[in-house]
């Protein structure tokens, strides 16, 4: 397997993983408060935008060419970044 299949098995294990994240939030909100319900709300909407911008950033991982593909891991990586901070923060307020 080279290093590019890898990455893209690797990415879209993790997408499969913060899908069910997101839904784990959904749950909670459905129990929250008024107040907390927006806040879930403005988290999961914020955690689905940069989600499908990793499923886009995925398939130009997946249709690029040897070189390009590199470009399109640096930009993934800053989007898995953020995702793991919005998932980070929305889980420290549940706790």
């Amino acid at each position: 397997m080279d290093k590019r299949t890898a990455y893209v098995e690797k990415i879209s294990a993790q997408m499969v993983e913060w899908d069910a994240q997101i839904d784990r939030l959904k749950d909670k909100a459905e129990s929250a408060t008024p107040e907390e319900k927006f806040d879930y709300a403005t988290t999961i909407a914020a955690l689905q935008l940069k989600r499908d911008e990793a499923a886009v950033k995925l398939q130009g991982i997946s249709a690029a060419s040897d070189d390009e593909w590199e470009e399109f891991k640096t930009g993934m990586e800053q989007t898995w970044g953020e995702v793991r901070s919005i998932l980070h923060d929305a889980f420290m307020k549940i706790k």
